[in-house]
């Protein structure tokens, strides 16, 4: 576990917690990267509700557990991505055609990357979830 990736760590912890059953975690000092990513894992269903905690620094968020994360994690290094190059990732990183997800950073953003392909947007690889 790395103590200098943030974003690791936490998809680390959750998948870590899902598997052993938890209901909710609390996750700190939260990002906006962070922000975005769990935002992303709670639209696509991976996530229940999050709720932001109130403290003195860096933030925190109570996250709702739903118990169907089978692995999570960052991609580095950052590999740059084009629409061709979609499917290379997805085979390594996936283990199955349409199941689970690559989040990707854009120009336009985080998203999918079903969002980045239907968007015709090329990016970095940030990380995986299925």
């Amino acid at each position: 576990m790395s103590l200098n990736d943030p974003l690791a760590n936490v998809l680390s912890h959750i998948s870590m917690e899902d598997k052993k059953g938890k209901g909710k975690i609390t996750v700190k000092p939260v990002s906006k990267m962070l922000k975005a990513v769990l935002g992303i894992l709670k639209d696509n269903k991976y996530l229940g509700e999050l709720k932001p905690v109130e403290e003195s620094r860096g933030g925190a968020i109570e996250l709702n557990l739903l118990g169907v994360i089978n692995s999570a994690g960052v991609i580095k290094p950052r590999y740059s991505v084009t629409l061709d190059t979609y499917k290379k990732f997805e085979q390594r990183y996936l283990p199955a055609s349409g199941f689970g997800l690559l989040i990707v950073s854009t120009n336009k953003g985080l998203m999918t990357q079903e969002e980045a392909i239907k968007n015709k947007l090329g990016g970095r690889l940030i990380a995986y979830v299925y």
